[in-house]
Parts: structure tokens; C-alpha cells; sequence
């Protein structure tokens, strides 16, 4: 089993949520939607499982074109926390710059956002130890910086997402079971605590940096999109939000495959995945990832904030 790396949590008095707004003029009228992010954001992961991400319904819900640069298994920084897949810093704004910059997005009318962060602070990074040295300062430090980097890119509007309760996700979850993204042994309960932990913390320290990083940055627009209540609200209030034909279910998923220690899928294979009809009575598509109704509420939700009246929003600049 892997080591676990000691966790520096410092706990900040002031949560993101609990940031009073202070919006000062009139957004503009948003035409163009820059995405960067993981997998809870690649649009091209979520048309390969047969459904579509948040972006996609926001960007028809608030008429926008819809320029998507996510990539799922994304962390902020291979630098920090190195993944196989494409990282924010040195993968995604490097293609933006290429295939759109400077020139060619009307910064007025367009606005960036950045959900980053479950790959930084989970298997295979923080929480197992493969990340020596780094802590979840250096991971919130990279994600807050994007505004700065992205700043000097030309952009003025931006969505910072911060991080879901991972711990209600089964892969992180104290009665979750061995699955596709980790079959080796694990102390669940420990995992639990600590991704609490992680996420809690994390959060709170982005809402002071990107705060703190506003007051540096002439003509920026920057919002806070409290995704961690968000999802908290949904896995606490499923009726609000859940509407398929089965009952309402926040611990299951829709895709969810229990593994052998050790082994590939208990029995030989994964289990059917749920009914069409079914699907959107879940809040998780499988041990990780968001359903497509969560996916669904999240871009209703970002269309409120992109006309400052969603209270999972706030605009501090």
C-alpha cells in the first residue's frame, strides 16, 4: 500500500461562500464561453460516454459559442502534479494561445472559466503520496495563477469554480469499494477525512488568493462559483435538483463498477449501467465523475452567475 505524505492544512476563518458580494457595475452581455479544466469539464470525454458536459449546456442555455480546452485527468500543473494528461499550464493555455489568443477573442464579451483540482488533490497526487514535497498550497497557488497567466493572455472576465466534497464521491468515500480508478488497498475512512480536508482547506485559501490577486489586476472581472456547496446542497437536498424515474440516489452511480483488490471488475464484468429513463435520478455518473442532471444544474447555475444573480456566485471585481 502507498505511503501517505503528511498534509499541512492551515483552516481559514472565511469560506468561500461566506464572501459577501460587492459587484459594482453591470456585467456585460457574454457571447463567447473559453472552458479549462478536467474531466468534469472536457466536453469531449462527456460525448463519449453518450452525454454532454456542463459547458455544452450552458453555452445553449446562455446563447454563447463555446470554446473548450479541458482535458480530462487534467491537473493544474505537471510540475506539481504530474498526469498523463494534458495539465492547465502546460497543455491548455499554451492551445489557447495558439488556436485563439490575443487577437482574435472580443475580451469584453468573453469570459474564462477554471474547474481544476480533483486530480491535484487525488489518487496518484496528494492524497497518495505521489506528489513529494508539494502540498495543497502549491496546488490552490497554480489554479488561482491561471487568472493572473490568462490576465496577461488578454482576458478581463473570469468563473473560478473551486473544488467539490470529494469525500461524498464513492471513490473517496469511507463506504465506497474498490473501482476502476483504485484497486489497491486503501483505509477508506482515512481517505475520507482527508480529502475533506484537502478540498476544505483548499477552498478556503483560493477565495482569499483569488481575492487578494483581484486587487493587482486593473479592469478584471472574477467570480467565485461555490461548486463545493453547490454539490453539497444536491447530495443534502436531492429533491431540489434529482428528477429521474428511480429513487433519488446521491451514494450509488449510474456507471458504477465494483473491483476485486487487485483485480479487474467483481464477477468478470461491470454491471449494466442504469436506465435512460433512471439516469437523472443520480448525482454521480460513476465512482468520480458528476451525472449528466448534475452536469445539467451546474450550467444553470453558471448561466445565473454569468448574470450575477445565483446565490453559488460571487462576482468580486
Amino acid at each position: 500500500m502507498r505511503s501517505f505524505v503528511p498534509i499541512l492544512v492551515v483552516w481559514v476563518a472565511v469560506a468561500a461562500g461566506s464572501i459577501v458580494p460587492d459587484l459594482l457595475a453591470p456585467l456585460p452581455r457574454f457571447k463567447h464561453l473559453v472552458t479549462f479544466g478536467d474531466s468534469f469539464t472536457d466536453t469531449a470525454a462527456a460525448a463519449a460516454l453518450g452525454a454532454s458536459a456542463w459547458p455544452v449546456y450552458l453555452a445553449g442555455r446562455a446563447n454563447l459559442s463555446l470554446h473548450a480546452f479541458a482535458q480530462a485527468g487534467a491537473t493544474c500543473s505537471n510540475n506539481i502534479t504530474p498526469r498523463p494528461s494534458g495539465s492547465v499550464m502546460e497543455a491548455q493555455v499554451p492551445a489557447f494561445n495558439r488556436d485563439l489568443g490575443r487577437p482574435f477573442m472580443p475580451q469584453g464579451e468573453t469570459v474564462y472559466t477554471l474547474w481544476i483540482g480533483t486530480n491535484d488533490v487525488g489518487v496518484s497526487a496528494l492524497l497518495t503520496g505521489d506528489a513529494p514535497g508539494k502540498t495543497i498550497v502549491d496546488t490552490t497557488t497554480c489554479a488561482v495563477d491561471w487568472i493572473r497567466v490568462m490576465y496577461q493572455n488578454g482576458a478581463r472576465n473570469f468563473i473560478f469554480q473551486n473544488m467539490i466534497p470529494l469525500q461524498f464521491v464513492n471513490l473517496y468515500s469511507p463506504d465506497g469499494h474498490l473501482n476502476r480508478y483504485w484497486n489497491l488497498p486503501r483505509n477508506a475512512t482515512e481517505w475520507s477525512v482527508t480529502m475533506t480536508e484537502l478540498t476544505t482547506a483548499g477552498n478556503a485559501l483560493s477565495a482569499l488568493m483569488v481575492r487578494n490577486l483581484a486587487q493587482t489586476l486593473p479592469g478584471a472581472r472574477i467570480a467565485l462559483f461555490d461548486s463545493h456547496a453547490l454539490f453539497t446542497d444536491m447530495y443534502t437536498n436531492p429533491a431540489l435538483y434529482l428528477n429521474g424515474t428511480a429513487p433519488l440516489n446521491v451514494t450509488g452511480s449510474i456507471a458504477g463498477c465494483p473491483f476485486e483488490l487487485n483485480g479487474g471488475p467483481v464477477g468478470g464484468a461491470c454491471p449494466p449501467i442504469v436506465e435512460a429513463a433512471e439516469r437523472d435520478s443520480f448525482l454521480w455518473f460513476d465512482e468520480l465523475h458528476p451525472s449528466e442532471q448534475a452536469n445539467r444544474i451546474v450550467a444553470r447555475e453558471m448561466a445565473g452567475a454569468l448574470r450575477g444573480n445565483t446565490r453559488w456566485a460571487t462576482w468580486i471585481s
